[in-house]
């Protein structure tokens, strides 16, 4: 495992870099992106977090030249790397097109869309709009026990897609389509295409991994039509038997060896309209094979892990004399405040009740980004920029909120929310209305009564030491005259403090103010928050000195409001 001092030099070598590339101190984000390519340091991203803003402390101090100098005696193989490297382009290539466009995005609804789901819903529905081609959306939902699809999810998707401009030409449901695949499993019976096979699991891999036939492969056509009808009509037990796909045998990738198409399930499905209807079930590269075909699908984008399943499916392309779409690949996208996260392992996560439900802050899916106030341009922007890059990358989501700050920051009232509030007395002050912006370049003024008590952060009262003058914004100035309790005298009104003596600025808020909590992925937040949040429902709001907030809810004086960014 790497020492501190270790990753701490890692970081220092990446931040030069990017430093002396840009000509200016680098983001965060960007460098915890580099940093976290390294498969060994991704469960410690805290701990490295506060390593980046050290060393980041540090490069801020040094010039141009200082820096180059630095990373040449530390790592002149990455000086050399920014001569030879290129800056990728951004955005999506051109497509060579002959014919039109159709493309289509395939979850299987087993849970919401996350960020990797917006990704695929982005990128086919630019290129569409770009290409006046056609999107379809289609549920992938053939998989009624291991991957459960939520009835609530079908709906999700949707929604998410037209919170994204991602609006469908078509939307497919495959559960409601299963007698088409059975019409194609057997004719490709009757083309010696496929069989249907007996072997138990192991029995099969331990033939397949000696690359010897199962013994049902030759039972000949009449009896393979015969086992399928003995599948359709549920007289066979689950793990019985399934339809296997004829490919090489001999094939170097053991995974396309002889491929299963169809098992049997005797889980009802949880849509209503099919429930006990079927109890063979295709697997999704049989499926989704099949519908490529029937829909007209002409190009493909999927993750590069994926590319096994076109060898699969050119199988069944070649029996049946149908034409394979283009296809495209890209690399995965590891999102480092998030790590590991599976739908299934949220789902389990949030019956246990370690998050509060789909859309909680702390999660990766679209429900909850939308909740804290991302705005779909913002994300749509992100996506794009990715590219269709076949290698594998880590980022932060630093890269999102700059483009979302973008949007929200000309538009975003401003407020003061205390956190941990500790009380402070004003010897000397009057009971007034305060008159604060709204927004520091749109005007329009909000007012704030306020008598001779406020709320302050209890981190601002840690720093604070008796005698200490500092000016309270847009309000006041004052001098500390006690710590515990908290106490001031008012001092005046005049900016000269802060020009002439370079006080501190802190704000505050209203005793009597409205009780709010703040909900983000690193915890929440109590306090007071000044009056008038409570008109900003389902708006982003600048919580001044704390960052943006989309304010959730009101209910009489208490806010609930849902972390954005910085």
């Amino acid at each position: 495992m790497l020492t501190n001092d270790e990753i701490k030099l890692l970081i220092k070598k990446y931040a030069l870099q990017n430093a002396v590339k840009y000509k200016k101190t680098p983001q965060a984000g960007a460098v915890m992106g580099k940093v976290m390519a390294n498969p060994e340091l991704r469960s410690r991203a805290k701990e490295i977090t506060g390593l980046v803003n050290e060393v980041l402390v540090e490069i801020e101090q040094m010039n141009h030249e200082a820096r180059e100098e630095e990373l040449k005696s530390l790592a002149p193989e990455l000086i050399e790397e920014l001569k030879e490297k290129k800056e990728p382009d951004k955005g999506l290539p051109p497509l060579e097109m002959n014919g039109p466009l159709v493309m289509r995005f395939a979850p299987n609804p087993n849970g919401p869309p996350t960020l990797g789901s917006a990704r695929g819903i982005v990128v086919n529905s630019e290129y569409t709009r770009k290409y006046h081609g056609k999107l379809i959306i289609r549920f992938d939902d053939t998989d009624p026990a291991t991957k459960r699809p939520m009835l609530e999810a079908y709906d999700w998707y949707l929604d998410d897609c037209r919170w994204l401009g991602a609006v469908p030409d078509e939307v497919v449901i495959a559960s409601d389509r299963i007698p088409l695949y059975y019409e194609v499993a057997k004719e490709l019976i009757r083309k010696d295409g496929a069989y249907v096979c007996f072997c138990e699991q192991e029995v099969f891999k331990a033939l397949k991994d000696e690359k010897e036939a199962c013994p049902h492969r030759e039972q000949g056509v009449e009896k393979n039509l015969e086992f399928w009808r003995e599948m359709l009509s549920g007289c066979r037990r689950e793990q019985e038997a399934v339809l296997r796909i004829k490919t090489d045998i001999a094939h170097k990738d053991p995974a396309i060896r002889d491929w299963v198409a169809f098992r049997i399930i005797k889980t009802p499905h949880p849509r209503p309209e099919v429930d006990e209807k079927y109890c063979a079930w295709p697997l999704l590269d049989f499926e989704g094979a099949v519908e490529d075909h029937l829909l007209g699908t002409t190009l493909i984008i999927r993750g590069k892990d994926l590319a096994d399943s076109e060898k699969r499916q050119r199988y069944v392309y070649e029996y049946m004399g149908w034409t394979y779409p283009k296809t495209m690949h890209w690399g995965r996208v590891q999102i480092h405040e998030f790590g590991k996260l599976s739908t299934s392992g949220i789902k389990k996560a949030i019956a246990e009740g370690i998050y509060t439900g789909w859309d909680d802050p702390r999660l990766p899916t679209i429900r909850a980004i939308r909740r804290r106030g991302i705005q779909p341009e913002a994300l749509r922007k992100f996506m794009i920029d990715l590219g269709l890059g076949e290698t594998d990358i880590s980022l932060s989501l630093d890269t999102l909120y700059a483009e979302n700050r973008k949007l929200v920051d000309p538009v975003a009232n401003r407020y003061f929310f205390v956190w941990d509030p500790v009380e402070m007395n004003i010897e000397g002050a009057e009971p007034k209305i305060a008159k604060a912006p709204l927004h520091p370049s749109r005007g329009g003024m909000r007012e704030i009564p306020v008598g001779t008590t406020v709320l302050v952060c209890r981190n601002d009262v840690d720093t604070l030491k008796a005698g200490e003058r500092l000016r309270l914004k847009d309000l006041c100035n004052i001098q500390i005259t006690g710590i515990s309790p908290l106490t001031a005298k008012f001092i005046g009104t005049d900016m000269d403090l802060v020009k002439k003596e370079k006080a501190r600025i802190i704000h505050w808020a209203p005793p009597d103010g409205l009780k709010v909590k703040v909900l983000s992925p690193d915890g929440e937040y109590t306090g007071i928050g000044e009056r008038g949040i409570e008109r900003e429902v389902d708006k982003v709001v600048q919580f001044e000195r704390f960052g943006f907030v989309r304010i959730d809810s009101v209910s009489g004086d208490e806010v609930v409001a849902y972390f954005t960014h910085k």
